[in-house]
């Protein structure tokens, strides 16, 4: 079986869309057996999203997963958006949607999620306390905001060097969850836990969540700003969950828009390294 696997095609975007369509293009003539489009396909308002995966002329299994940017939304609800919307547009469209329910050919499984984060991946040497993260905003932007003068009414844990940070991860303007990072990172991963116990004699299982698992695949240093993304890149708790099952063998990602190819314990885990500038897709023969 042969696995063709992209991600971030970001087809709501004026300077991604030509690049998405050229890619979509090449996988089209490349000569596959089931297709995998790993989250921030995007945005969840409008048609872009049936615009996209309907370039695909594919005729066998096409799966999909979201990423953070499905969840953008200027409605009310982005986790009905993931649990009752997107499952009926992608299966319109005749796409699984894989965060509900594996896929199977064989002896060959492949799981999926959405994935989150939990601000394990957070830079310490920025020396930015939790609760900023958790606002989803750097000391040195929040400052600016009178409604968020909460955040500093414990001064003492505020460096001077975090104050000249100034970020913010817009999720926390386009994602509505109604709950905390935590909890829905925890729901999230106990659906992934029992669709792998689900499938413990398989012999091989393919993983497919759009944020980051492993520590291995963070980019490299960079800016302050950008330092402070990486709390919103993934977490190490999905990466402890994909390492508690052996035939996990293959791990892919997203999320960052930088490739990366590492082995950590029994898993290959490949970041597709598509972006807003470049686009990519990675074939596996299973």
């Amino acid at each position: 079986m042969r696995l063709l696997v992209t991600a971030d095609l970001h087809y709501n975007h004026p300077k991604s869309k030509a690049l998405a369509e050229d890619v979509i293009a090449q996988m089209n003539v490349a000569g596959g057996d089931v297709v995998l489009v790993v989250g921030d396909t995007a945005v969840a308002d409008g048609d872009a999203f049936e615009q996209c995966l309907t370039r695909f002329t594919h005729n066998g299994p096409k799966l999909v997963v979201a990423g953070n940017h499905e969840l953008w939304t200027r409605g009310p609800d982005s986790y009905q958006l993931l649990h009752e919307t997107y499952p009926e547009r992608a299966k319109n469209i005749g796409w699984q949607w894989l965060q509900d329910e594996p896929f199977v050919a064989g002896d060959v499984a492949i799981v999926g999620s959405v994935g989150w984060y939990d601000y394990s991946f957070a830079q310490p040497n920025l020396q930015i306390p939790r609760r900023f993260y958790e606002h989803k905003i750097s000391p040195g932007a929040a400052e600016r905001f009178e409604e968020l003068a909460f955040l500093f009414e414990q001064q003492d844990d505020i460096p001077p060097s975090a104050r000249e940070i100034v970020a913010r991860w817009n999720d926390g303007r386009h994602v509505k969850l109604g709950r905390s990072d935590y909890t829905f990172l925890d729901e999230l991963m106990q659906q992934l836990d029992r669709q792998l116990q689900s499938l413990a004699e398989k012999q091989q299982v393919i993983a497919a969540v759009h944020h980051l698992p492993f520590r291995e695949l963070l980019p490299p240093p960079h800016s302050a700003q950008w330092d402070f993304a990486k709390a919103y890149l993934g977490s190490e708790a999905i990466g402890q969950l994909l390492l508690r099952y052996p035939n996990v063998t293959h791990l892919f990602c997203g999320h960052s828009h930088m490739a990366c190819d590492a082995t950590i314990g029994h898993v290959r885990a490949v970041n597709i390294g598509s972006g807003y500038r470049s686009k990519q897709f990675f074939t596996l023969d299973l």
